[in-house]
């Protein structure tokens, strides 16, 4: 039986790594969604019907995440910003639009930042952002912990099982919490945590780029983020030239908990929105 009937999984070998996307009907204006992280594809399982109305979907599992095969040397915000440049060449999308909550945040300004004017807007937010480093919970000791051996005696579905138990106010599709339960399963979580923790190195680069990042940007953040505390997307809007900050009634996993507000930023942002700011 089919996890959703509006997401269908398939794979691709992008850069020679197998990669799991998920794509919509054709329009006349194409986005590229970015899986949070530790889920999938189907994060964005709500908000479809919505975000492929008038849009052209491409949804992927970033390499490690998901069930996308994973490359060591990719697994860092800046070189997964080049990939997902590489996704949109495969795909042929001139100029999407890219949403990359959570994990995606930093993949996404870089690539925008590193390509000028080859994608059209982004909408990021629940991501790591702020130098010095601004994280809570579990979340911080995966990134700043000095070794993540304790990890390895874990099955990753456990971790991932706690980290779900805290999304509120929805209870997950028995298959869809099976997907997200199965892409970490085994040593996948921890190795998963190698893009995360290279956090410290990236972060503070990509600060730097921020005030000269001419790409629009949507900042969705949950006002009651335990794990990712808003004022990560404060320091973006602070930083950015071009930037909207919306902060809304959720925790971490806003495209989740709270998806009709979520998809309704991201249509109105993409029905000329971006153009505002």
């Amino acid at each position: 039986m089919a996890k959703t009937q509006q997401i269908t999984p398939r794979f691709r070998t992008i850069d020679g790594l197998n990669v799991r996307y998920a794509e919509s009907a054709p329009r006349d204006a194409d986005a590229l969604l970015l899986s949070p992280w530790p889920e999938s594809v189907y994060a964005f399982d709500q908000m479809w019907p919505q975000l492929s109305a008038d849009t052209h979907l491409v949804a992927i599992d970033l390499p490690g995440f998901g069930m996308s095969q994973r490359r060591d040397e990719m697994m860092s915000p800046h070189a997964m910003g080049e990939f997902i440049v590489h996704v949109a060449d495969e795909f042929g999308l001139d100029q999407p639009h890219v949403v990359g909550p959570d994990v995606g945040t930093g993949t996404a300004l870089f690539a925008a930042a590193d390509h000028p004017g080859r994608l059209r807007s982004l909408v990021v937010g629940s991501g790591a952002s702020s130098v010095p480093i601004t994280l809570e919970g579990p979340l911080r000791d995966w990134v700043l912990s000095e070794s993540v051996d304790e990890y390895r005696k874990v099955d990753g579905r456990e971790i991932v099982s706690a980290a779900l138990g805290t999304i509120q106010g929805y209870d997950l599709p028995g298959e869809i919490r099976e997907d997200y339960l199965s892409s970490y399963e085994g040593d996948r979580f921890v190795e998963s945590m190698s893009y995360a923790r290279a956090y410290p190195e990236d972060l503070p680069v990509l600060r730097d780029k921020l005030p000269g990042l001419a790409t629009p940007v949507e900042i969705i953040a949950g006002r009651d983020d335990s794990a990712v505390p808003p004022s990560n997307a404060e320091f973006l809007h602070d930083r950015l030239p071009h930037s909207k900050l919306d902060v809304i009634d959720a925790a971490h996993f806003a495209w989740e908990e709270a998806p009709s507000t979520y998809a309704d930023l991201v249509t109105t942002w993409w029905n000329g929105g971006y153009r505002k700011v």
